[in-house]
């Protein structure tokens, strides 16, 4: 298998991997439809600079000498993970501190189960195809006491009334408060959880709804929720995740020998790298994907308890296509974070949550200590210059190519044979070759499969070898990362501004008209006369040094550049992509994302004349209130929690925000990374929104919204395009 020459794995199937009593690991083993268990030896360890480090110490522990000269040279091993725990409290007190950090005289996994990967040299998921994992899906609806409108589980009054299940075998069952009670309903639950003995649990939002809303249930019934192999209760601790420039906290679920996973969060990364997605909730997501339920039935939450008892079938039905597409999705999203936790040494659910930059690391470390080496420290953060992004033209021009370098970062590191200064044992540059070297050849073997789930594997294989390549640059500025190297970091972004200034130098002196140049390549329209883009491709790849390899990879009708790093594409079947935050920023309300997209595509498209029309219709619609309110709410993260922003109002910093005013006011569980939409209330059409704000969800029956200040922004946002449209198709009429 293409896996086994990038990392080794003395075992085979194994699904998930625990702590055991003393000494001991438990596996559990996947054969076909059943899941056997079996131990084996474990020794929790630490990474220690010195022996003398552990004097003083009560306790057992065996020391062995690593190889190398890096400062972490001996691995302390324990008999048990109460010995262990306690070294770590001793280690603690003595250093004063517990991180990988600079200079550190001890490292720490913190994770038995990446201990146990590490230590026993084997992956999860290894020789598994991802239809062989079973996973099980699961989804509830909840009744709210009449007069709230939010359903919260520490009510009496407030009850969970559906359950709905389904799993990757196509079996689906649906249990109601109509046929058992709420505890009954609970004890099912367990119980389908353990007949049906799934290596992963999956649903839409469980983190923060319906798995919190389950254990506040369970625990005034006094319901047990022993979902674990071998009937151990759920596991719950805080935790939080970097998704781009946001922190997400929430509460993390474990159960033993089996993972637990969220779509949620996979939607979140998701659209970190694409940013097309409006909401995150399941039913948009799945209606992004092509994948929501033909026939489905849309039902709010304040109109479940109506639906209950007015339309039960209907309200069944809207239950079960919710596990249905929490299905899909994860469908969509799992194989990639399957195939990494079959390289990497951590659980299923960390690789899906934890950073590319630390599942690399992890990937290195492994590699260092199956090989009985020491570890390294990292070297401390500093800035340095990065790519090079440029704008030099805006407007709308026609026939516009693209020219990209294909893994630019990574191949210039493999092209000059580089490597981070303290990995001694060249692991860095063999992982990335060998990465690189396995994609082409999954790339291959996709093209030339035989059948539509053959296909979906090499696919789902090189689409995870393009994520872990495309992140090893990444690395090198890593923090954190055990073999982090800026210097060297600096040094591939500076050959990657020299490589592309090769290709601009290029395409001005053959006559090229260059419009935008970033990271990922330039955009510009041929010389005239010049109608051939594989021969333009073999001129530039002619100027480029040895292992760069330059591709032009597509062509386009039109292109319109606003300004740096924010441009749209009309593609050759009318579609229009649009990059960049000034044209697609969160922060727009979504009339003027709508706006903005319809209008740029006018212009894309030639059809200026339209504008006109376009803008009247949604002053129109404005005026009118036609459109749902959701079209006119602005959504904002909370970067911060509500306790910080109250200690910086009350000591004079920053500045009043409506998101978090709003947030605090309604009482309700608002957390750092969460998302609060609200719309601008009043009649003034200037108004500041921290006063004239409500929450969408606190939405009244009449509609409140504040016309003239959604006009005002309207008439803002067509003036920010103005020098883009012919002037004789301009009208100053309409505003």
């Amino acid at each position: 298998m293409i896996l086994d020459k990038l990392v080794e794995s003395t075992l085979q199937n194994v699904v998930a991997a625990e702590p055991g009593e003393q000494n001991t690991a438990v596996l559990f083993i996947r054969e076909k439809d059943a899941c056997r268990k079996q131990e084996i030896p474990f020794k929790p360890f630490i990474i220690v600079s010195d022996p003398k480090l552990l004097s003083g110490l009560n306790g057992k522990f065996d020391i062995t000498g690593l190889k190398g000269k890096a400062p972490l040279a001996c691995l302390a091993e324990f008999p048990d993970i109460p010995g262990y725990e306690a070294a770590l409290e001793f280690l603690k007190k003595k250093t004063g501190y517990a991180l990988n950090v600079p200079n550190a005289s001890y490292r720490v996994y913190s994770d038995p189960v990446q201990q146990i990967l590490i230590s026993a040299r084997f992956r999860l998921f290894r020789g598994m195809d991802f239809a062989d994992l079973r996973r099980l899906q699961f989804d509830i609806e909840t009744l709210t006491t009449p007069g709230f409108e939010f359903p919260n589980p520490e009510r009496e009054g407030d009850s969970i009334i559906i359950m709905t299940f389904s799993d990757n075998t196509g079996w689906e069952k649906v249990i109601s408060a109509a046929e058992m009670s709420e505890k009954e309903l609970l004890e099912e639950f367990v119980r389908i959880i353990n007949e049906r003995d799934p290596d992963v649990i999956e649903g839409h939002n469980i983190f923060r709804f319906d798995l919190p809303f389950i254990e506040t249930r369970a625990g005034m019934h006094k319901v047990k929720l022993a979902l674990g192999r071998g009937g151990e209760l759920i596991r719950k601790r805080s935790s939080r995740f970097n998704a781009a420039e946001r922190t997400i906290n929430y509460d993390r679920y474990d159960v033993f020998g089996r993972h637990v996973t969220d779509t949620y969060h996979q939607t979140i990364f998701y659209d970190i790298s694409h940013r097309n997605l409006d909401s995150y909730g399941l039913k948009h997501v799945a209606k992004h994907f092509g994948v929501a339920s033909p026939d489905r039935t849309y039902i709010e939450g304040k109109e479940i308890g109506r639906a209950w008892k007015e339309d039960r079938k209907r309200l069944l039905a809207y239950a079960l296509d919710d596990v249905r597409e929490a299905r899909a999705i994860s469908d969509i999203f799992s194989p990639s974070y399957f195939f990494q936790t079959q390289l990497i040494p951590l659980k299923y659910q960390d690789c899906i949550v934890r950073g590319n930059a630390t599942c690399i690391d992890a990937l290195i470390c492994g590699e260092y200590l199956a090989a009985g080496q020491g570890l390294s420290s990292p070297e401390a953060s500093r800035a340095f210059s990065g790519g090079l992004t440029k704008a030099f033209n805006s407007g709308i021009f026609k026939n516009v190519w693209h020219c990209d370098i294909r893994s630019l970062y990574p191949s210039i590191i493999l092209a000059e044979k580089w490597c981070p200064e303290r990995d001694t044992l060249a692991v860095f540059p063999r992982l990335l070759h060998d990465l690189r070297l396995f994609r082409l050849s999954a790339k291959d073997d996709e093209k030339k499969a035989k059948s539509p789930a053959e296909k979906d594997y090499y696919n789902s294989l090189q689409t995870t070898f393009k994520v872990l390549i495309n992140s090893f640059y990444g690395y090198l500025g890593f923090a954190q990362g055990t073999f982090n190297d800026f210097n060297l970091a600096e040094k591939v972004a500076a050959r990657g501004r020299e490589i592309l200034t090769m290709m601009l130098d290029f395409l001005n002196k053959s006559g090229a008209n260059v419009i935008e140049m970033d990271t990922d390549g330039i955009y510009f329209q041929p010389p005239e006369n010049v109608s051939d883009p594989a021969a333009m491709q073999k001129k530039i790849q002619a100027v480029l040094p040895a292992g760069i390899e330059v591709e032009l990879d597509d062509t386009y009708p039109a292109m319109f550049c606003y300004k740096s790093k924010n441009y749209a594409l009309l593609e050759k079947n009318g579609e229009v992509a649009i990059t960049g935050a000034a044209l697609k920023s969160r922060g727009l309300e979504p009339f003027q994302r709508d706006f903005m997209e319809k209008l740029i595509t006018c212009l894309l498209k030639n059809e200026p004349a339209k504008i006109n029309a376009l803008t009247a219709e949604f002053r129109d619609a404005i005026e009118k209130r036609d459109w749902p309110l959701t079209k006119l709410a602005k959504t904002e993260t909370l970067s911060d929690s509500l306790d910080n922003y109250r200690k910086k109002g009350a000591a004079g910093e920053g500045r009043r925000s409506a998101a978090y005013e709003l947030a605090i006011a309604s009482k309700r569980d608002y957390r750092r990374g969460d998302q609060v939409s609200f719309y601008i209330t009043g009649t003034k059409a200037k108004a500041a929104a921290v006063d004239n704000s409500r929450l969408l969800a606190d939405a009244p029956e009449k509609r409140d919204e504040n016309i003239p200040y959604y006009l005002a922004k309207l008439e803002e946002l067509r003036k920010k395009f103005e020098e883009f449209i012919p002037a004789e198709k301009k009208s100053d009429s309409l505003f």
